[in-house]
């Protein structure tokens, strides 16, 4: 259960500001078929994630053992330092638009995950659990739509009532005291 509850809080708080928050705004703003968004999101959301939870479990063959908690750990705390720079809606009016809310929702979701720092945790958590990599995949995708379902239903509202830097700064003190914990409870496991 630790590999599905990291992902899920993982993904879930490294989503607060993200781009990906910003495209889900848009595409709601674009489309009224709401279903129709959240169903691109989790499609999108699975391959980008399955594809990189393999990468993780491959890679993980190659990480020296005992290093796994101080990777995770340490991964925590840089995706803390990372959510001080926010992120911008870079999706644009593009062509893909004009095949509908799904398809659109489902490029702009996969293209928009490719290099973020939701698709970077996934490789780590993928390669510190590596032996529960259905758990890291089903807790990244269900953490992605934790974040950006209430985005597609209300958005604007949210906007409106929440500074979106104070939401990153917090998410950040939230990732930094977990990357800590996570590096001292294995200090703490770890004999000598």
């Amino acid at each position: 259960m630790d590999a599905f509850l990291s992902s899920f809080t993982a993904v879930a708080i490294a989503e607060i500001g993200d781009k990906t928050q910003l495209l889900s705004l848009f595409l709601a703003a674009r489309f009224r078929a709401k279903g129709a968004i959240i169903a691109g999101i989790l499609v999108a959301t699975l391959l980008n994630h399955a594809a990189s939870a393999w990468l993780g479990v491959w890679l993980s063959q190659f990480i020296p053992s005992g290093w796994h908690q101080w990777l995770l750990g340490g991964s925590f705390i840089a995706v803390a330092l990372w959510l001080l720079i926010p992120d911008k809606d870079d999706s644009g009016d593009t062509g893909v638009l004009r095949f509908g809310a799904f398809f659109a929702s489902c490029v702009l979701f996969f293209l928009a995950e490719i290099g973020d720092k939701t698709q970077i945790a996934t490789v780590i958590l993928a390669a510190s659990f590596e032996q529960s990599v259905w758990l890291v995949i089903v807790g990244t995708t269900l953490g992605m739509l934790a974040a950006n379902v209430p985005v597609v239903y209300a958005g604007s509202w949210l906007l409106q009532k929440v500074s979106l830097q104070w939401a990153r700064r917090s998410a950040c003190g939230v990732f930094i005291v977990l990357g800590i914990y996570i590096i001292c409870s294995e200090q703490l496991v770890t004999p000598g």
